[in-house]
This record gives C-alpha cells, sequence and structure tokens, in this order.
C-alpha cells in the first residue's frame, strides 16, 4: 500500500540546507504541508540560507511551507514549534529528525562543549522531537519518524578515529531499534535512512581535505526518503535504509544524475558507517 503525501504534514528539523531542505522540497513537490525548522534564521556567516529563504523557495515552486525557529535542544521551543504547526496545519504526520551535529575528533581532542552540543542535539533532539510528535502521529493515517542516521555497524573503526560523533549518531539509530517497536501497536514506523556515498553540502565544505565532487547531491536522499514514507508503516518500520539500496528496490539502475560532478572520472567516497 502507498500513502499519497498531498495533504499531509511534515515537520523537518534542520531544514535551512542540505539534506533536510531536499526532503522539504521533495514532499512539498508532491503535495505535502512542510513544517521547516531550523536555528538560522539571519544569513551565516559561512553557511548559505535560511529556514526563511528555504520556504520561499518551496513556495515559488508550489509548495505549501512555513518556517519556524527551532533550537532541538531547547524543549519548550520544540512544544512551541509543534504548536505552531498543529495551528497551521491541524495535524503532523511525518517528522524528520534530520537536524545533526558533527566533529570528527579524537578522544582527546574533543572539546566537553562539543561532545554536548552532539550528544544534545543528536540524540536528545532526536528523542525530544518524537516523544512531542507522538500524540500527533498517533491520529495520523500511516504516521511516520524517519532519523537521518546510520545502520547499526559496531566495527571499532567507526568508534576509534570520533567515538563521540559516532556514538551520537548510533544513538540516534538506537532510537529507531527502541521505537519503531514501541510504536508498532499505533501504526507510527520509525525508520532510518544513510547515504552510500558522502553528500555535497555546506556543511561538509567545513571538513577540511573532502573532495566534494566524489560525493552526491541531497536530491538522492530527498527522492529516498519520499519512497520510505509514502509506505505502508504497518509492514515498513524499524528498517536501517541506505537511499541507493532503496532506489535500486524501485527500478533505478542509473544514478550519475545525482553526482555532484558528472564528468568526474574519480570513483565516488562512501559514506561513513558502512
Amino acid at each position: 500500500m502507498t500513502i499519497p503525501l498531498r495533504g499531509r504534514t511534515a515537520f523537518i528539523t534542520g531544514a535551512s540546507r542540505g539534506i533536510g531542505k531536499a526532503i522539504a522540497q521533495r514532499l512539498a513537490a508532491e503535495g505535502a504541508n512542510v513544517v521547516v525548522t531550523g536555528k538560522t534564521v539571519e544569513p551565516h556567516r559561512v553557511l548559505p540560507g535560511t529556514i526563511h529563504t528555504a520556504v520561499e523557495e518551496i513556495r515559488a515552486a508550489g509548495g505549501s511551507a512555513i518556517a519556524i525557529p527551532l533550537d532541538v535542544r531547547d524543549e519548550l521551543q520544540v512544544e512551541a514549534a509543534i504548536d505552531r504547526a498543529i495551528e497551521r496545519f491541524g495535524r503532523i504526520d511525518i517528522l524528520v529528525n534530520n537536524a545533526s551535529a558533527i566533529s570528527l575528533t579524537g578522544t582527546a581532542a574533543t572539546p566537553m562543549k562539543r561532545f554536548d552540543l552532539m550528544h544534545q542535539v543528536n540524540v536528545r533532539g532526536t528523542f525530544m522531537c518524537t516523544q512531542k510528535c507522538v500524540p500527533h502521529l498517533q491520529r495520523a493515517v500511516g504516521g511516520h519518524v524517519l532519523n537521518i542516521a546510520p545502520p547499526l555497524n559496531f566495527a571499532p573503526r567507526w568508534f576509534a578515529p570520533h567515538a563521540a560523533y559516532s556514538i551520537s549518531k548510533y544513538g540516534m539509530s538506537l532510537c529507531v531499534l527502541g521505537m519503531a517497536e514501541e510504536f508498532r501497536s499505533d501504526r507510527i514506523a520509525v525508520n532510518a535512512l544513510w547515504p552510500r556515498t558522502i553528500i555535497d553540502t555546506a556543511a561538509l565544505a567545513l571538513i577540511p581535505g573532502v573532495d566534494r565532487s566524489r560525493g552526491r547531491t541531497p536530491a538522492i536522499m530527498a527522492d529516498a526518503a519520499r519512497e520510505i514514507l509514502t509506505r505502508d508503516p504497518t509492514t515498513c518500520t524499524g528498517r536501517f535504509f541506505v537511499d541507493e539500496d532503496v532506489l535500486r528496490d524501485i527500478g533505478v539502475s542509473d544514478f550519475s544524475a545525482y553526482r555532484t560532478d558528472r564528468s568526474s572520472p574519480e570513483e565516488l567516497l562512501e559514506d561513513l558507517f558502512l
């Protein structure tokens, strides 16, 4: 069974740019109402885009969206953002936990302030946004939670170089493992989605030494998310999806359109945790 997106409401964290914005645009293109949330209200000194410019682009393309400032670490802000979404659209059918903080640093090189940020945004933010959205998802026909988080892979090589970040991202994955079963009887699907290759986002540009031309655009994650979020939540839950695999399953075999640099002969760089 496929559940149409038209008329449904998607609440997306960290949607001012990158993967979150691409998912917002993709869902809105199919008629979903999109709640674009994020901390970037004013133009960033380095990173492009704000929640407001993201909404302007969605509306210019004929979509329905609102922008709500949100720091996912703040419980009162999360509650207020959800209240505003309900006031505007009357429902929340989909939650995409995309907001994330990253620091690919070893134990000695990770300040505790950065450790706390990653865990407050990645784990606590995901847990809290899901908790606060559940009452509304329970009333939805085909409620979905999608965490942008990796498949569970406890190989030491994914922890040794950046234990703090890995623990925080796997915390998001463990939310999928537990919540999928917890909310199965409520017909709420809880799944994870992760990219096969690096995704060319503004945040990636801040990581030294990464060749962005050897990645893919956020559109591949958006297309994969769309496919997952239209599935029957009673049969599609507790899964750890990889974008390329999702699209292969529906018949896509040529992924060249997603390449950041289609003329590059270089092999694509695989993402972390795979």
